[in-house]
């Protein structure tokens, strides 16, 4: 079990924290906190972790830092910077600066500069991009000392997506084996997890990915087939810790437990048994390291129930989900939210509520623009945006319709009520005659008789107006 550190009392200690409260520099020691993320580390869904974690470390502003690395290649790295900080100026109402290290090639003021603001941040944190090349250019850096340091010494450190790949002993090269088609293989990762926590593991993003449709990409693409072929290559006392899509796994360093933020949970796979730790829920780090071993925590042997998906599943909640944690897991997919307003946009148009309709497609707006800064999720943000323009132009098909000249679909029923009353008038039936007219006033209809006959025209248009 991680214990607390201990801290020095008396002497020279106590002189240097007043020497430290004199310069106006932060007394009371940092929490220690590694928070992995699976995806939707800039989306809606995670932004209450990015804010409980940046309020544990002092009053705002908190010093935080993008590290650009895993993008550093990509001809949109600057969107992709960009759209991070806003996501974080606006959705998480924090700041975050730049880091940028995209190539161990940049020159030494460039890196010395990167170095310094990794060094300075309390909030560090890494996201999309290639976990091969981050590790690549870290390699032979300060970057992984610092990293470590920052565990070590008080801070938080969020990595997600591909950046949360590197942090175990060994690392899924998944543009390598997804999209190149090289055989599946390990890449020696950081190891940070080891040091900082104990714990000996292939850290696994996207674990629950279905992306793929009619083929498994779950395991971060990898798929069940795969998967077993990489697990039958590690060590003996090495497991794999996976996180779901928009979840994150935080590990208080300080207090030895690893809670499950988010939609979906964190597990531990050993040998091809997985044991699941559901969204809510708090458990001790050694729980972890029992899970792979088949034991819970009270020391009994862990029963595996499957599921629909292959996946054993078991306990080992230490304590339920409490007020919080289900306020923390309302927040829904972009997928499933436009599923959601779709529905509501099409109850509003068959039920003729214009308004309920028309605050679907305003709600749609509101999401599309929440979630535009997430950049792991092209696909589902131009389906959302396709649906976005396709309620739009089904309202502007409604809006045809209530402009339309009506007098085309009335005229076959107020010429057959304008000939019952001729026929009326004709037999001096003026009693039924004047109640056609009455009821057709009612309904918006005057009618004009003249030596040629009777005219008809809807109240508050001139006769022949188209």
């Amino acid at each position: 079990m991680l214990g607390r550190r201990t801290t020095l009392g008396g002497g020279d200690a106590d002189r240097g924290d007043a020497a430290r409260a004199r310069r106006g520099t932060r007394v009371s020691p940092l929490p220690r906190v590694l928070a992995i993320m699976g995806s939707g580390e800039t989306a809606p869904t995670l932004s209450r972790v990015h804010r409980s974690l940046l309020a544990r470390l002092g009053p705002p502003p908190v010093p935080a830092v993008l590290i650009d690395t895993p993008y550093g290649f990509q001809e949109n790295a600057d969107d992709i910077s960009g759209r991070t900080m806003d996501f974080f100026r606006e959705t998480v109402g924090h700041p975050i600066g730049v880091a940028s290290y995209r190539s161990r090639e940049i020159d030494q003021l460039a890196r010395a500069t990167a170095v310094a603001r990794i060094r300075e941040a309390r909030y560090v944190f890494a996201g999309p991009g290639s976990p091969s090349y981050a590790l690549h250019q870290w390699s032979h850096s300060e970057v992984p000392g610092l990293l470590a340091e920052k565990l070590a010494t008080g801070g938080v450190l969020a990595f997600a997506s591909a950046a949360a790949l590197t942090l175990g002993v060994l690392t899924v090269p998944v543009y390598e084996i997804y999209k190149v088609g090289e055989e599946p293989h390990w890449l020696d990762g950081l190891d940070l997890l080891s040091a900082v926590a104990g714990l000996r593991v292939a850290v696994i993003p996207h674990f629950d990915n279905a992306e793929g449709g009619n083929h498994d990409t779950r395991y971060c693409y990898l798929g069940e087939r795969r998967l077993e072929m990489m697990e039958r290559d590690m060590p003996e006392d090495a497991f794999i810790l996976g996180v779901d899509g928009h979840t994150a796994l935080v590990l208080d360093l300080e207090s030895g437990t690893a809670a499950v933020r988010g939609l979906g949970g964190a597990t531990v796979r050993a040998r091809g048994r997985s044991t699941v730790f559901a969204s809510g829920t708090t458990v001790s780090i050694d729980a972890l390291r029992d899970a792979a071993s088949g034991r819970t925590d009270d020391g009994s042997a862990a029963e595996a129930l499957t599921t629909g998906t292959g996946r054993p599943r078991t306990g080992g909640a230490l304590r339920p989900p409490d007020a919080g944690d289900i306020q923390a897991l309302g927040r829904e997919t972009l997928t499933a939210a436009v599923t959601r307003l779709e529905g509501s946009f099409d109850s509003g148009i068959a039920q003729r509520d214009v308004e309920t309709a028309v605050r679907a497609v305003l709600d749609l707006d509101r999401i599309v623009i929440e979630w535009s800064r997430d950049t792991g999720l092209a696909a589902e943000f131009d389906r959302a945006r396709s649906v976005l323009r396709s309620l739009i132009v089904r309202l502007g098909e409604l809006a045809v319709d209530g402009v339309r000249d009506p007098r085309p679909e009335l005229a076959p029923f107020v010429d057959a009520l304008v000939e019952i009353r001729l026929r009326a008038r004709e037999s001096s039936d003026w009693t039924a005659a004047d109640e056609i007219r009455r009821r057709l006033v009612e309904a918006g209809i005057e009618l004009h008789d003249g030596p040629d006959g009777t005219t008809w025209e809807l109240l508050g248009t001139a006769a022949g107006d188209d």
